[in-house]
C-alpha cells in the first residue's frame, strides 16, 4: 500500500520565520488584511484534498482559540504526550485526537486507515517529518515583512541540523506572485531515483 501523501502549506516572513520568538503571529494577521475579499491563496482548494491534519501541540493550542474552528470536520491528530484541552464544540472535539507516536508510526497508522493526503502543520512537526523523509511537497507563502528574529520554519533540517537525513533537495514546481505582495512557491521533495533536474520542465511562474 502506498503511504499517504504528506504536504506542508504554510506562511513565513521574508526572513524565514513562522512566528515571533514568543509564538505570536500578529504580523501574519496584519498581512492577511491585505488580501481582497474571497482570496485565500489556494487554501480552500488545498484543504479540499486533505484527509487529516497532523500538527504539534503548540500549533493546536494556538488554532483552538480561533473562532470559528478553521478545519471543519476534517480529522486532526495532535502530536503530544500530554492530555489535550478540548474546549471545543462537541462535533469538532470528536475529530481531534492525540498521539505520542513518532511521525513514521503516525503516517503508517493513518495510511492503514485509508487516509491518502495529510496536511502537516507547525514548525517542529514540519521539521520532524522532513527529517524522517515523509514530506512530499511544500507550499510556502512568503509574506513581505522582515521580523529579524523568531521561530524559523527550517531549523534543525538538513545536514547541519542534526536531523540525520542530510540535505533535503527540492524540485521547484511553481511560483505565484500576488498583486498584494505575497509570493507562493510550491516544491516537490526529491527522492532517490529522481532525474537530476527533477521536474524542472514543469516549472512555471504565475502572476496573480
Amino acid at each position: 500500500m502506498q503511504r499517504a501523501k504528506c504536504s506542508v502549506f504554510i506562511a513565513t516572513s521574508l526572513d524565514g520565520f513562522i512566528s515571533r520568538t514568543d509564538g505570536s503571529i500578529d504580523w501574519l494577521n496584519k498581512a492577511n488584511k491585505l488580501m481582497p475579499p474571497g482570496e485565500d491563496c489556494g487554501y480552500a482548494q488545498f484543504m479540499s484534498t486533505v484527509d487529516t491534519l497532523v500538527m504539534g501541540r503548540n500549533t493546536f493550542d494556538q488554532v483552538r482559540t480561533f473562532d470559528p474552528w478553521p478545519y471543519g470536520l476534517t480529522p486532526v491528530v495532535v502530536l503530544t504526550s500530554h492530555p489535550l484541552d478540548l474546549a471545543l464544540p462537541s462535533l469538532v472535539s470528536d475529530t481531534v485526537s492525540a498521539s505520542s507516536d513518532p511521525p513514521e508510526a503516525v503516517v503508517e497508522r493513518l495510511t492503514a486507515e485509508g487516509k491518502r493526503h495529510l496536511y502537516v502543520d507547525g514548525g517542529r512537526t514540519v521539521q520532524s517529518f522532513l527529517a524522517a523523509g515523509l514530506v512530499d511537497e511544500l507550499i510556502i507563502t512568503t509574506i513581505p515583512v522582515l521580523l529579524g528574529a523568531g521561530r524559523p520554519l527550517f531549523a534543525n533540517v538538513g545536514s547541519s541540523g542534526g536531523g540525520g537525513g542530510g540535505d533535503v533537495e527540492l524540485a521547484h514546481v511553481a511560483t505565484r506572485a500576488f498583486d498584494f505582495g505575497f509570493v507562493q512557491s510550491k516544491y516537490r521533495v526529491k527522492r532517490d531515483g529522481d532525474d537530476e533536474d527533477g521536474d524542472d520542465d514543469g516549472k512555471r511562474q504565475e502572476q496573480a
